[in-house]
């Protein structure tokens, strides 16, 4: 006991005077080792960690076969009208009440402070920065995700996977690539359309229940848009959103192509790649929302 209330004191105070110099700064890098070795003792660790080098494995894969592409054009094109066209009315019916939404809610708040005018920078800036590439990737993720666990899924059980090994043919770059490259199109793509949308959502709420003139609301959702970034000459929050969107379909399709390979075990293995796939895919897209946010607008 004496050994244990010694070290707690040694890691919240100060510490003693025959302690080395480099303890100090030692003692967070070996806190974290020792979390990180815990953590590897627990199996389901070990099993995230594995996942995680799988999918980063096959995404390698397909960007080593991107020039396979103009040989799966046919495939492109499918997955293209499967993963856009059918899932264009819910992009755009989730995207036009959000800006709905959003508009009502902050103009709620802001007419406490008779700020309304202000309704059109907020809508526009909170569409194209986080609503429209999140709402269009968690559309994606909850539907054409979850087709592609499946469809891969259920070829992996019936043994179509080995069929494809023993005639040749590349599964990644026939399964893979047009999959990932359509939804890295298509993702930007709809956000666009979710964005404006939105927008224009945002519009009818404001002049309909919150006083805003139409004209008034518009001039100042364009002014929210005026500023240029760096690399790209379009407005910051546009690119930016568009370059979320863009990692956003590559890790839906990456995820859940690689859940539906890794099915195995009948129709019940299919059923729970294609639930991993989903799970996943939205908590990877959190994640990677907060970086990209993080390095754009730091």
């Amino acid at each position: 006991m004496t050994t244990l209330i010694h070290s707690m004191a040694l890691l919240l105070g100060d510490p003693p005077a025959w302690a080395p110099a480099w303890l100090p700064d030692a003692l967070p890098i070996m806190f974290v080792a020792g979390v990180i070795y815990v953590a590897w003792q627990l199996d389901g660790f070990r099993a995230a960690v594995t996942n995680v080098g799988s999918r980063l494995d096959l995404a390698f894969a397909a960007a080593r076969r991107v020039h396979h592409l103009p040989k799966r054009l046919r495939w492109l094109l499918e997955q293209l009208y499967q993963a856009g066209i059918q899932n264009l009315h819910v992009v755009l019916l989730v995207g036009l009440f959000m800006g709905m939404i959003v508009a009502l809610q902050t103009g709620i708040e802001l007419a406490k402070f008779g700020q309304e005018d202000q309704i059109g920078t907020i809508v526009a800036a909170s569409m194209t920065r986080e609503m429209g590439p999140f709402i269009t990737a968690i559309v994606l993720a909850a539907t054409t995700g979850s087709a592609l666990a499946a469809e891969l899924g259920t070829m992996s059980v019936s043994d179509e996977l080995a069929a494809l090994e023993v005639m040749s043919i590349d599964r990644t770059s026939f399964l893979v690539v047009p999959r990932v490259a359509a939804l890295m199109v298509i993702a930007p793509t709809l956000t666009v359309l979710c964005d404006a949308i939105g927008i224009f959502g945002g519009g009818i709420v404001a002049t309909s229940q919150l006083g805003v003139g139409w004209s008034q609301y518009t001039t100042t959702a364009f002014e929210a848009l005026q500023e240029k970034g760096g690399l790209i000459p379009l407005p910051m929050d546009v690119y930016a959103g568009l370059l979320k969107a863009f990692v956003f379909g590559a890790i839906i399709s990456v995820i859940s192509c690689a859940s539906g390979l890794e099915a195995r075990g009948g129709a019940l293995g299919v059923g729970r790649a294609t639930s991993r796939a989903v799970r996943d895919s939205i908590i990877a897209v959190i994640i990677a929302n907060y970086f990209l946010t993080y390095f754009l607008y730091r």
